[in-house]
């Protein structure tokens, strides 16, 4: 679809230059709000509020908050006080709320201006919540029910009240201190087989909910294992002031994998898009990792320089320094293979830190067969094409399948700790794993060269 949208751009341009307004109405009304928000990226910005104009009503709020954070703010500098008030009128509570976070202080000055009284305070009351807790993403609007509510009552109840809801499929029912005491589904209410029946009757009263406190990503991962379209959020003492909606998990979901490769990347985070960043902003957030993985790099610097008298003074030795960039890719593509298994399995919930012996058997297993393989390979490369001595392929061998072991262990162990800890795993993942094992396989290679080479020298 994306790229259906572009090929109409051009078409789009020449109906705004010509003002056939009509037409591009008609046009734009065959798409949805999200593909439609892709073309604000490609007009330049003096059309973004006529084309936002230009829009159907019903589908201008949904579009404005697909858009990106700099046409937002264009469009609400371009809006007059009726339009800002009409457009913020159709937003729901928890997309303004993610608008206005994206906004400088004087744009949010304005929308809360133009927010009416009960929506600015339900938008300062989330607005208040921790960044990465559930009350950060919540709504507020949602369907509440009485378990001595009629079929009729509900449904005269949602014709009423729905069109300001994010969802009406799923109803929460409260009791009369809005304790939350069951959820519902419109499909649970017109198949009841009994009209006479109250929502007491037909609600299901083991309800999965959330605390406004708890991690974000954990509620998106709870709603993606139990398959919920909708969350309800409660305080300290059950009160039902919220509900977390899937497409609301989703983009937690999608911002925290994004978070992660960057941080495995050793790449700090960012919230803007890559062409959207400066190069002074992506430089910051580049250099503090390269600059401490660099300090880091030192260990095996310190290594070299510990047995350089041994690699200087023996010939069989120096003929094993060209093996040593190939030793280190190893450990490191091996470590990172785990590294990235076990971040997955942590943040699907799959492992703990109860689960580590079972995974270091696990691996161990798994790391002699690899190592075992390569090591074979190898031998029969070097001994064949690299013509060296029988103890010089030997050491090489014998310290891939040592580099595959402890880089295994390795990968595995420092995200679970990471997470015991209170860290996130991504940390630990390929550049400070890489690292670690560079300096051990070193350590390894090196002694081992001296046992076996001096040995027989």
């Amino acid at each position: 679809m994306a790229e259906e949208i572009m090929k109409i751009v051009p078409d789009i341009e020449e109906m705004l230059t010509n003002r056939k307004f009509h037409e591009l109405r008609s046009m734009l009304s065959e798409y949805e709000p999200e593909d439609i928000a892709l073309i604000f990226d490609e007009v330049d910005e003096e059309s973004i509020p006529i084309l936002f104009r230009i829009l159907p009503k019903e589908m201008a709020a949904e579009c404005f908050v697909e858009m990106d954070s700099d046409h937002q703010k264009t469009l609400i500098e371009a809006f007059s006080d009726k339009e800002l008030t009409a457009v913020i009128s159709d937003l729901f509570v928890d997309d303004t709320v993610d608008i206005i976070e994206e906004m400088p202080a004087n744009v949010v000055k304005r929308i809360l201006l133009h927010a009416d009284p009960q929506k600015r305070k339900e938008i300062n009351e989330l607005l208040h919540y921790p960044d990465d807790s559930t009350g950060s993403i919540m709504t507020t609007e949602y369907v509440e029910l009485k378990a001595d509510m009629t079929g009729e009552e509900v449904f005269r109840n949602i014709k009423n009240t729905g069109v300001d809801k994010e969802t009406i499929y799923t109803c929460y029912v409260t009791d009369s201190a809005r304790h939350l005491i069951g959820v519902i589904t419109v499909k649970d209410i017109l198949i009841a087989p009994d009209e006479g029946m109250t929502v007491g009757d037909l609600m299901e009263d083991q309800v999965i909910s959330v605390g406004t406190l708890d991690d974000k990503e954990e509620t998106a991962r709870t709603m993606s294992k139990y398959d919920l379209m909708a969350m309800p959020v409660v305080d300290n003492e059950n009160r039902l002031v919220g509900i977390v909606t899937y497409d609301d998990a989703m983009d937690v979901i999608e911002s925290g994998d994004t978070e992660d490769i960057e941080i495995m990347a050793a790449i700090t985070p960012t919230d803007k898009p890559y062409l959207k960043t400066g190069v002074f902003a992506t430089w910051l957030k580049r250099i503090p990792w390269l600059l401490l993985l660099m300090v880091s790099a030192t260990f095996t610097s310190k290594i070299l320089q510990h047995f350089e008298d041994a690699l200087t003074h023996q010939a069989a030795m120096t003929a094993l320094i060209a093996f040593i960039p190939m030793l280190m890719d190893t450990g490191g593509n091996a470590g990172g293979q785990v590294s990235v298994t076990v971040i997955r399995g942590l943040s699907l919930g799959e492992i703990s830190m109860r689960d580590i012996l079972k995974i270091w058997w696990k691996e161990i297993r798994v790391a002699v067969l690899c190592g075992v393989t390569l090591s074979a390979v190898n031998f029969g490369k070097m001994m064949l094409i690299d013509h060296v001595t029988l103890y010089q392929a030997a050491v090489v061998s014998l310290t891939i399948v040592a580099v595959v072991i402890i880089a295994k262990l390795v990968g595995a162990t420092l995200p679970i700790v990471a997470k015991r800890i209170g860290f996130d795993p991504a940390v630990m993942a390929s550049p400070f794993i890489t690292t670690i094992v560079d300096a051990l396989s070193l350590l390894v290679y090196f002694n081992l060269a001296k046992l076996v080479l001096g040995a027989v020298s």
